[in-house]
């Protein structure tokens, strides 16, 4: 009786080998088991437009890679569009992802999902913009605040440190938008009191409402002698309303990003300079960080990644072009 137990046993164990007995998750890292399941991380930007985002996607996308994580990339239709980024968010914790990278569309909107997430321990990382909360494994991005002050030196010092400006700013509760449209306002008053603040205006992350304001702004105070844009869609708004207007020259842009668009506009001098960031980075980076968490590595909780103001006099330079190349080359930076 003992021995055809033993037989029946044997069979079984053959039987659960051939069938398997579920799933074996790949350990975080390069390589991985065969056969073993692979990790699932799901990547959500503020939008999936502009040239920054299909930047940050090659970046993440470099990142699963060479980790071996499969990379589900998702964003809202729009940067201002954060109940359906809440949505997608909460999509990705009922599909039990393995770890998540957020660029939050605002700062407080996104805290309950962000906590529902960690609490069903799936780690996030947070990259581009800061949300208040301190529950994510790393916060990778821009340093913002610098960005804009940058931003009013480069315009003070094209200007002569006198004369009226105004701001273009994104949109009410973007952490990382709102960081530098203070930096160059408190910039602006402390450095160079002859310069004068005259005009700000919500360009909503779009171009063409970029476009609306700064022409509102121009017919306003038609003696404005320079415009700083906070993001992308601001920056070619304001370049297009200045050209509209025919006061190239006449008013000076220092814009923020890279597009095809923005460096052709300081090759030809109607935009004067932009402040260039490493979204290829920020997307790597963000990977990488929730893989090293879930290995039990230690993960910095703090990363500035690269950034270059970018004028006609250094744009062919090597590190400029170096880091223009991440917006094109898949490969970690």
């Amino acid at each position: 009786m003992v021995r055809q137990l033993l037989t029946g046993l044997v069979a079984a164990c053959a039987v659960m080998l051939v069938l398997g007995c579920g799933e074996e998750t790949q350990a975080p890292g390069k390589g991985g088991k065969a056969g073993a399941k692979t990790l699932t991380f799901a990547v959500i930007p503020k939008a999936q437009v502009f040239t920054f985002w299909p930047t940050v996607e090659r970046g993440a996308q470099a990142a699963g890679k060479e980790f071996g994580v499969e990379i589900i990339w998702q964003g809202a239709t729009d940067e201002t569009k954060y109940i359906e980024q809440q949505q997608i968010v909460k999509t990705m914790i009922s599909r039990k992802v393995d770890g998540i990278v957020l660029a939050p569309t605002s700062k407080t909107a996104l805290v309950d999902v962000v906590k529902q997430a960690v609490e069903a321990k799936i780690p996030v990382a947070i990259i581009d913009s800061a949300i208040d909360t301190d529950v994510y494994v790393s916060f990778i991005a821009t340093d913002n605040y610098a960005g804009g002050v940058t931003g009013a030196r480069r315009l003070a010092e094209v200007l002569g440190k006198k004369g009226k400006v105004a701001l273009i700013k994104v949109i009410p509760g973007s952490a990382s938008t709102t960081a530098r449209e203070e930096g160059f306002r408190e910039t602006l008053k402390k450095e160079f009191p002859d310069m004068e603040l005259a005009a700000e205006e919500y360009g909503m992350s779009q171009s063409t409402k970029s476009l609306e304001v700064t022409s509102n702004i121009l017919t306003a105070h038609p003696d404005l002698n320079g415009i700083f844009a906070a993001n992308e869609p601001g920056a070619i708004g304001a370049l297009n309303a200045v050209k509209n207007k025919d006061l190239v020259g006449k008013v000076k842009i220092v814009g923020f990003d890279a597009s095809p668009i923005l460096i052709a506009g300081i090759r030809d001098g109607s935009l004067d300079a932009t402040i260039v960031q490493d979204p290829f980075s920020m997307g790597y980076q963000g990977v990488k960080a929730v893989v090293d968490a879930l290995a039990g590595k230690t993960v910095e909780k703090e990363v500035h990644t690269r950034v270059a103001l970018v004028t006609k006099e250094n744009l062919e330079s090597k590190e400029v072009q170096d880091l223009l190349s991440a917006y094109e080359e898949q490969k970690p930076r």
